[in-house]
């Protein structure tokens, strides 16, 4: 099989393609053919060392695709059956092993570049706007990276959920992106300095909830957007925290918390059942997913190398 393999840390050039040995499933996992693996912040934090794995490792933890076998126990998938996937190591490849428990069946109405492109990011953005901070009705949230594959659909959860999108993005090129996702307003902000833009826009009240992945350049002017009693919900571990925290020096009665996906889908059925939810949206016109940016699977470096450079909007693919 093709696999993308590590076998230190550091740049993009340390992502090597090759031919390796076939594996099969153990008790309780399948192999998958993969068809689409998704690209994301977490596998260039892995590549540089901050998500600590041992190595050599093939990186990647999510994707779609075909089962091609299934191992001793496993009853409740079967050979030749489509699925998707996210937090299953080795996704980097042609073919993958993983538990079972870690695969979602794939209707027929929602094929595999879909699929890979929303697992993810998609799962995420709903625990962002239904679980960590519930958004209501009349609610005002500041996304940033507004224009990303994740904030597109955070941007088009909230607004499903009857709030206004205020978008932040680091280039006027991303406004279109931004705004075909359901921003209500745009903010073009390369250096963190978007909260007087936010305050304006909300009469000097300031927004409900903010949902920052953008590491420390943006922590400060994200907690003077907020409003009385208004939530952070911080996130990507990527680009690091914010540093040391006196919790009496927060202002205005803020709450701040870091969402991580694994306190939101932490059983195989809330996987499968929140994984429904994004399908039905999806199929009642609710959630639009913009076709992703795709490099085949020997080109992971590029694709490293694309989102880092920030240049991209959308989700990014490895086609093996």
């Amino acid at each position: 099989m093709k696999v993308i393999s590590m076998a230190a840390t550091g740049a993009a050039e340390v992502l090597r393609f090759h031919e390796a040995a076939d594996s099969r499933p153990g008790p309780g996992q399948i192999l998958v053919d993969v068809s689409a693996a998704g690209v994301n912040f977490m596998d260039i934090g892995t590549r540089r060392g901050m998500i600590a794995r041992p190595l050599p490792l093939v990186p990647g933890v999510e994707g779609a695709g075909r089962i091609a076998a299934v191992g001793e126990g496993v009853t409740e998938l079967q050979v030749g059956q489509r699925v998707a996937w996210v937090f299953a190591w080795g996704s980097y490849a042609s073919k993958v092993v993983m538990p079972a428990t870690s695969a979602v069946p794939l209707p027929d109405d929602i094929d595999d570049k879909l699929a890979a492109s929303l697992m993810m990011q998609g799962l995420t953005a709903s625990h962002f706007a239904t679980d960590f901070y519930p958004v209501q009705k009349g609610d005002v949230a500041l996304v940033h990276a507004a224009a990303g594959g994740l904030g597109q659909i955070l941007s088009q959860i909230v607004k499903l959920r009857g709030g206004t999108v205020i978008g932040r993005v680091s280039s006027e090129a991303k406004v279109a992106a931004a705004k075909a996702a359901g921003a209500d307003h745009v903010i073009v902000d390369a250096d963190g300095d978007f909260s007087a833009h936010v305050l304006a826009l909300t009469e000097g009240e300031g927004v409900n909830v903010v949902y920052d992945g953008s590491g420390p350049a943006t922590f400060d002017g994200s907690l003077a957007s907020l409003r009385r009693a208004g939530t952070l919900c911080w996130y990507g571990p990527v680009l690091g925290g914010p540093g040391g925290l006196d919790i009496m020096s927060l202002p205005r009665s803020v709450k701040i918390g870091y969402a991580v996906f694994s306190d939101h889908i932490h059983t195989s059925q809330l996987l499968r059942e929140r994984t429904q939810r994004l399908f039905d949206w999806i199929r009642q016109g609710k959630l639009v997913i913009a076709p992703a940016t795709e490099f085949p699977l020997a080109d992971a470096a590029v694709a490293h190398e694309a989102m880092e450079s920030r240049a991209t909007t959308g989700k990014l693919l490895l086609i093996p």
